[in-house]
């Protein structure tokens, strides 16, 4: 059971990504995910990990009789379900007994707190309603269990009738819950309203409460941490990693806990794991196969990123004053962005993340930022292509190695019976050697790739390790249809580095091969140097 004392600054985080989370649109998580999933909140030390409901489908069945003989030094795995069915007994409602027999630490169940729900959802009394409450906490405690109530479109229902809303969280203390949570259902509720009612609740409930909040509004971490912050009572936050969650998503615990614990002093997780923050974000976003949001608040790729030419100059001289807490902090880290903004600062301390110092040589910092500004003006963008980037730094600086060069290359595409098939030809000269080409692929650019790599195979075998993994092409201006100019960005990875590389051409097919020959280059340049 939880410690009655509880510590003056510790807030208690729930997560229900695995479930609430689940419940988004684009989301589903297999059985070895949610696994996966519960050792890597574990590891980081959250609280409470929601996993599911074991009376709702056979994969979360599954998952409890897999926990059963699992046991977290962090956390504790809690089960979700809702209070008795209205005409039944707890002690023999089919869902009720599902919880108890999950082997579960922690049972969460919610119940109705609004007079809309009551009467036209569930369709009971207001009374019964009150009794399903309180019968439903009372018999998992009665069963031994520390459990927490979610008050279910709590706020909405204390809009339509305050006094029965509190009604229905003095049911759930009577019963002995360990935790009251108020969940704003809808997500619609503004901050200073919520502040307003939770302020009420806490004169009126003793048991710790918690805060649930959606974020149709666009509020749900503010409301979160408000509440937090101005009312001593709030001792749980529920949400989800990166915000994951039905409709428009639940509260980002990515943007909650680091704002909790650097700027409001609270204990939130073991210390010293805040800094596995970003690492977590992102290891979920793969697991539920979604894209990473760069712009994400601490954990976002580009939270800490600098572009403008004098804003980059004013970092290099005082970080703090451009970044409100040190990337470190969350395990994220600075970035120096290259583009047409830039100034020769920027290129400076780009090069230096690579190795290259430009401390001392003015003339060739100049004539890097011409190339940039002018390489953008025809619709480049380095932001994303950090591998082109560095080999332009180095050929201007004169170090860049010539690993082949082209002569010629040639693409050929064959509607047949079984579908369209690329051929592509590549003649190039390696070490004064003329070697000639053949491949086909899928597409003209697989063709492309398919037929470079047989030409080097035999002079640079390591280049198997090079692996591209994403293709990504842009239209610069519709308006020219067909003869339109375009950007293509290449990302690839050698297992252990991930680097981007970019071409425009009007001719997608020259477009491609500038981006990929980039990037062979520069996957051969750090293989031969690591």
């Amino acid at each position: 059971m939880i410690d009655k004392k509880l510590a003056e600054n510790k807030v208690y985080i729930f997560d229900t990504t695995l479930r609430d989370g689940a419940q988004s649109a684009n989301i589903s998580f297999s059985l070895q995910d949610k696994l996966m999933l519960i050792e890597k909140f574990n590891d980081i030390g959250i609280d409470y990990i929601e996993v599911g409901f074991p009376a709702s489908n056979p994969k979360d069945e599954e998952l409890f009789n897999i926990l059963k003989n699992k046991k977290f030094n962090k956390s504790k795995i809690v089960a979700f379900g809702r209070t008795k069915y209205k005409n039944t007994k707890a002690s023999k409602d089919e869902n009720l007994k599902a919880l108890t027999e999950s082997g579960a630490d922690v049972l969460c169940i919610f119940g109705k707190s609004s007079i809309l729900h009551v009467n036209k959802i569930i369709e009971t009394t207001l009374e019964n309603n009150l009794e399903m409450i309180f019968d439903s906490v009372s018999y998992l405690k009665k069963e031994g269990f520390e459990v927490i109530f979610d008050a279910e479109h709590f706020f909405d229902g204390y809009k339509l009738n305050a006094d029965y809303a509190i009604e229905t969280l003095k049911a759930a203390q009577d019963a002995k819950a360990d935790f009251i949570v108020l969940c704003d259902t809808n997500g619609g509720c503004l901050p200073n309203e919520i502040k307003k009612i939770t302020e009420n609740v806490s004169k009126k409930i003793d048991a710790p409460l918690g805060i649930h909040c959606h974020n149709d509004s666009g509020c749900a971490v503010a409301n979160t941490i408000l509440l937090v912050e101005s009312i001593p009572e709030v001792k749980m936050v529920q949400g989800t990693i990166n915000g994951y969650g039905e409709r428009c998503g639940n509260a980002d615990l990515c943007q909650i806990i680091p704002n909790l614990e650097i700027k409001l002093g609270k204990k939130c997780l073991p210390d010293g794991n805040l800094k596995h923050l970003t690492n977590l974000s992102r290891f979920v976003a793969e697991i539920a196969n979604q894209a990473v949001l760069g712009n994400q608040p601490f954990v976002g790729k580009y939270a800490f990123t600098h572009k403008a030419g004098m804003h980059v100059h004013g970092v290099s001289k005082l970080t703090e004053a451009f970044e409100h807490i040190k990337p470190e902090l969350v395990g994220n880290t600075r970035e120096i962005l290259i583009s047409e903004l830039s100034g020769k600062k920027s290129i400076i301390l780009k090069a230096k993340e690579f190795g290259v110092n430009l401390e001392n040589d003015p003339e060739s910092v100049s004539k890097i930022l011409n190339m940039i500004q002018n390489l953008e003006h025809k619709g480049y963008q380095f932001e994303a292509a950090d591998g082109t980037f560095e080999l332009i730094v180095r050929n201007t600086i004169g170090i860049k190695k010539e690993y082949f060069t082209l002569e010629s290359f040639r693409v050929l595409n064959e509607k047949t019976s079984s579908g369209m098939i690329s051929e592509a030809t590549v003649k190039i000269h390696v070490g004064g050697k003329r070697i000639i080409e053949t491949a086909e692929g899928d597409g003209p650019v697989h063709a492309l790739d398919c037929a470079i790599r047989k030409a080097l195979e035999n002079f640079y075998p390591k280049l198997s390790k090079i692996k591209l993994t994403d293709f990504k092409v842009r239209v610069l201006d519709e308006k020219q249809g067909t003869g339109a100019v375009v950007r293509v960005l290449i990302e690839s990875t050698d297992g252990e580095k991930n680097w981007g590389t970019i071409g425009v051409s009007e001719n997608i097919i020259e477009a491609s091969w500038q981006a990929l020959e980039d990037s062979i280059v520069y996957g051969l340049m750090h293989i031969e140097n690591s």
